[in-house]
């Protein structure tokens, strides 16, 4: 900092000032600065900086590595979270890495509000994490106020999915299941509620899941119901099932769509790929993202809790309704005459 200093002929403390943002340099003090930072190649070590201030301006964001549409929502959340004046810090959840130990390591990083991708934990647990620090929710509704919840309506994904798969002319049409995933428990009410507006319709429910291989497992039970057996359309839980699915019934020497038509969910790069091309319904990660952070910077500006605050105040969740993306992978079923 002292060579920056020199080179702008100014004083340590004034290059602190620019570096932390804070006020009590001109404009042209600052760019000054600046331009001798950048003339050094000098990087302020923002850790260091934040150590002796009581705001950090970090958002901590627990994600999970295996989850392609978490990275579409990083994306977002890095834009929003820059164009509101905070750093992201990532902790990521693995087969073997807790969500726990994830958010202990944002804590340590003094991260001002956490944000939780499709969290797995107990209501309970997050609420007494509020308590804590903000939270946010995201993909996964949780009770009560304390808790900022942003979230796609899952349910009204499933009820797009039906309903395009009905207007095809499908009857027998299977959802496959992502168990006890977040999201997954609307998904299957969408689903059921879509599929008893019409008697014509018969359900099966898969056991499907999050990855291209708990898919492929799904597309083997598919196939051991034989063909008259078989639903002549799926909705899967996710993109990744979806796709999982479609490659093992294409190597049992099924078409798609011409012998069963299939439906994603989030709206993943790969569902746009020429030779994937997945009819899916998307999940908006750019509203997802400039919410969630909109959600936590209200409730960061409004300061800590003290005994002169107002009460807290209820967050209302954010419910970002899909869309749904027609592309090769739906068609009329094959004349099956009046088993379709």
């Amino acid at each position: 900092m002292e060579h920056v200093a020199a080179r702008a002929g100014v004083s340590r403390a004034l290059v602190s000032i620019v570096f932390r943002g804070v006020a009590g340099a001109s404009e042209a003090t600052r760019e000054r600065v600046l331009a001798a930072a950048r003339e050094l190649d000098y990087r302020p070590d923002t850790r260091a900086s934040r150590l002796g201030s009581s705001r950090t301006r970090t958002l901590g964001v627990a994600f999970s590595v295996g989850h392609a549409f978490h990275g579409d929502l990083l994306e977002s959340l890095y834009t929003h979270a820059d164009g509101a004046g905070y750093e992201l810090v990532l902790s990521g959840v693995t087969p073997s890495r807790s969500e726990e130990a994830a958010v202990e390591t944002l804590l340590a990083e003094r991260c001002e509000g956490i944000v939780l991708l499709g969290s797995s934990q107990g209501a309970g647990r997050i609420e007494s994490l509020a308590a804590r620090v903000p939270v946010v929710s995201v993909l996964r509704p949780v009770p009560g106020g304390g808790v900022g919840v942003v979230r796609t309506d899952d349910a009204a994904g499933l009820r797009l999915s039906v309903e395009h798969l009905r207007g095809l002319g499908h009857r027998r049409i299977a959802l496959l299941d992502g168990g006890r995933t977040a999201g997954a428990a609307e998904r299957r009410r969408g689903y059921r509620t879509a599929m008893r507006r019409s008697p014509a319709l018969t359900e099966m429910v898969l056991p499907g899941g999050v990855s291209e291989l708990e898919g492929a497992d799904a597309a083997r039970s598919f196939l051991a119901l034989g063909a008259r057996g078989r639903p002549t359309a799926v909705a899967a839980f996710n993109d990744r099932c979806a796709i999982g699915f479609v490659d093992v019934v294409r190597q049992a020497g099924l078409r798609v769509p011409r012998d069963v038509s299939v439906v994603g969910f989030d709206d993943i790069t790969e569902a746009g790929y020429p030779h994937v091309s997945l009819t899916t319904v998307h999940q908006d990660a750019e509203r997802l993202g400039s919410e969630t952070v909109r959600t936590l910077a209200d409730r960061l500006d409004r300061g800590p809790a003290g005994p002169a605050s107002p009460p807290p105040v209820v967050v209302e969740p954010v419910v970002v309704e899909p869309s749904l993306v027609v592309r090769a992978s739906t068609a009329p079923p094959a004349s099956r005459g009046a088993s379709s």
